[in-house]
């Protein structure tokens, strides 16, 4: 029989970690992150293509991701609007960053570069809009010619 000082550590609770708290010197316990969502601008362009060809490519796209919200295309640049779930905006750029490449075979999307990247979290998006800035929401969702 064993006590319960023997028992191994539980696998249904997820890790802590500990931080060092620079003001006293002592050691905390920080609580798990947790995911949240983060609205992703991702700007694309490159050499002139034929506009069904990018909307084919970004029809797919939208298909493989789920999160995709919209998307406006014109034949030598595209606007991709969706939301991501990620832990902090590092992760959630870094997926954004790697989106036009990994699904360019599969979606057959143009050999095009990102030339621009925005990553906010939902507060920032909708503080934003609430104030009238940024670009409106995306309506409707979809592909569409800018």
């Amino acid at each position: 029989m064993a006590s319960v000082g023997d028992a191994p550590p539980r696998q249904d609770t997820a890790p802590t970690a500990t931080v060092p708290q620079p003001a006293d010197g002592e050691e905390r316990t920080a609580e798990p992150e947790t995911a949240r969502l983060w609205h992703v601008t991702l700007s694309v362009s490159g050499t002139a293509v034929p506009l069904g060809e990018v909307r084919r490519g970004l029809e797919q796209l939208a298909h493989d991701h789920p999160f995709l919200m919209t998307s406006r295309y014109a034949n030598d640049h595209a606007e991709i609007r969706y939301w991501e779930e990620a832990r902090d905006l590092r992760d959630a750029a870094a997926v954004a960053l790697r989106l036009w490449g990994e699904h360019r075979a599969s979606a057959r999307l143009p050999a095009w570069e990102i030339v621009g990247l925005e990553v906010v979290d939902r507060d920032t998006y909708h503080q934003r809009i609430a104030e009238g800035y940024g670009p409106p929401p995306a309506s409707p969702v979809g592909v569409h010619p800018f």
